[in-house]
């Protein structure tokens, strides 16, 4: 199994981070060719910003499953929040996964609410309509964050881990939160050194877009040829690089014709 996993912001830092956790994740077998966007800002924050990284995104994606192109079986979009998600799902032929979706599923599968750890108060909004996206406001028990500037995006963890760790005890004692979701590519695996030190289940974000890309292939339930998320109709286009108007146009010319009286 072939996994294309992208940083949909432009610190090498970050993916660093996000590769080391990918790593220990993937199960034996699971190859991962790891990408950080071409364009955009250091950390993703707030919806416009992950205007900008999507874009980003489709690029890299359109680059890696254009015709001619080494395939690859799924692609994870390593940064909470999604960017450009779910409309990436119309480009690929292949499963796309995004943290946020896989972390939520993740925590919805060991609790019934759950609560979500940020690295800053910004993001909270955007998350938030992320998870009313996925329809599980319900059960979302609370966003907690860092309040504080930060020194830098790469040391998040070692500047702030004892406010993340105090911050997610409170979501349990205080929310009532059954699992915790430790949000976002600058705290990849960090929820692994905090294991024993929060008394209900810890979710990475990373580690669970991994696991659920490579259960997603395992199902082998097939591309999107009609419906929602089926390519978008051919029509007039300029201006596209030509990755991305080598992709979509193969995508189009996958999809099955409609059927009739359906």
């Amino acid at each position: 199994m072939r996994l294309l996993v992208i940083n949909p912001n432009i610190s090498d830092d970050v993916t660093a981070l996000i590769e080391s956790e990918a790593l220990r994740s993937a199960a034996p077998g699971t190859d991962l060719v790891v990408r950080t966007a071409g364009h955009g800002v250091e950390y993703i924050e707030t919806r416009f910003e992950s205007l900008i990284a999507a874009g980003a995104v489709a690029e890299i994606i359109a680059e890696h499953t254009r015709p001619g192109a080494e395939p690859v079986d799924a692609v994870v979009v390593a940064a909470f929040g999604d960017p450009g998600m779910p409309a990436l799902k119309e480009l690929a032929d292949v499963p796309v996964v995004g943290i946020t979706e896989a972390a939520i599923c993740a925590a919805a599968l060991q609790g019934h609410r759950f609560s979500i750890i940020a690295i800053s108060d910004r993001i909270k909004p955007w998350y938030r309509d992320c998870v009313e996206r996925f329809g599980l406001a319900g059960r979302l028990a609370s966003i907690r964050s860092i309040n504080e500037s930060l020194n830098s995006i790469s040391s998040v963890q070692q500047d702030f881990k004892e406010t993340l760790l105090a911050l997610s005890r409170q979501a349990v004692a205080e929310d009532g939160a059954d699992v915790v979701i430790l949000a976002g590519a600058p705290l990849a695996g960090l929820a692994r050194e905090l294991k024993g030190q929060i008394p209900v289940p810890v979710v990475d974000g990373i580690s669970a877009g991994i696991r659920m890309a490579e259960a997603v292939v395992g199902l082998q339930s097939g591309p999107h040829r009609a419906g929602a998320f089926a390519p978008p109709p051919p029509k007039d286009r300029k201006g596209l690089s030509g990755n991305l108007d080598a992709a979509l146009a193969a995508a189009q010319a996958g999809t099955a014709p409609a059927v009739p009286g359906t």
